[in-house]
């Protein structure tokens, strides 16, 4: 999974963007990983377990 601070997703989003389509993309703040950005197609892919066993909202 690539990093990236924060400062560089809000003045790069484009490139946030094109990474996150690739493979997962964690958001560092103050060097601790806070969040992680992911493409749509990944999302739907972990979720579809959920959604199979109706446990997701």
């Amino acid at each position: 999974m690539r990093h990236m601070s924060a400062r560089d997703a809000k003045n790069g989003f484009g490139r946030l963007i094109d990474l996150a389509r690739a493979a997962p993309v964690s958001i560092d703040k103050y060097g601790r990983p806070v969040v992680v950005v992911l493409s749509v197609e990944e999302y739907e892919r972990l979720t579809a377990h959920n959604d199979k066993n109706g446990t997701n909202a």
